[in-house]
């Protein structure tokens, strides 16, 4: 199969996490927002099966068709058109089911409106496809944690800083899932981590508040 390249550079929306003690028993869940950016993929045959079945074989032209659905589908979601960005985003995956771009956004989607299960099914796939990433990671943990399955949370999250040491998100999203199965020390040192890289971060400023840290 030859190379194909999609254009998906992720990042989670900031989470607000609530101060005080609510914030253990529930998540803020992230708004949507995207960035466009180039990614190659060099290593389709390992990737896993799609969940969804092309139309027909893919070309380049079928994935710059994907890509600009998948750009289209970013608009609608950024203008609150949910309904919208679903059905561009599908037709994007129909078209090309290794569309990152496509995957991760509908992703943002479903969490968005509260449909986990759905939203931990696109993270998995854009993770399978992009293991080096973190957001992808911090996104399905961010709906494991709105669905209280907090020990896979931070499985996932332990995973997401050792791939992006630097990424802020998941070391304060990190905190608040150790926070919440008790362990303060891996909190406290996830949450000072965070606002080491991201020293505005409120979230993690509370939960180190929280913790004692």
């Amino acid at each position: 199969m030859a190379v194909l390249t999609s254009n998906a550079i992720f990042r989670t929306a900031r989470c607000i996490v609530p101060a005080g003690v609510a914030a253990l028993f529930a998540v803020g869940l992230c708004a949507c927002s995207f960035d466009l950016g180039s990614f190659s993929l060099s290593d389709k045959e390992a990737a896993p099966k799609p969940q969804a079945t092309p139309t027909a074989e893919i070309s380049a032209d079928n994935v710059s068709d994907a890509q600009g659905l998948a750009a289209q589908g970013q608009v609608l979601a950024r203008s609150g058109k949910s309904a919208e960005a679903q059905a561009a985003f599908a037709k994007a995956l129909a078209i090309d089911p290794y569309n990152l771009q496509a995957l991760y956004g509908r992703g943002l989607v479903y969490q968005g409106e509260k449909q986990h299960a759905e939203a931990i099914a696109d993270f998995s796939a854009a993770h399978g496809l992009s293991p080096q990433r973190a957001d992808p990671l911090v996104a399905r943990a961010t709906s494991y944690l709105a669905l209280d399955k907090v020990k896979e949370a931070a499985i996932d999250l332990d995973e997401a800083v050792q791939a992006e040491p630097n990424n802020a998100q998941a070391w304060s999203t990190r905190g608040l899932a150790y926070e919440r199965l008790g362990d303060k020390a891996k909190a406290a040192a996830s949450y000072s981590r965070a606002i080491a890289i991201r020293p505005r971060d409120d979230a993690a400023r509370h939960g180190l508040a929280r913790v004692g840290g």
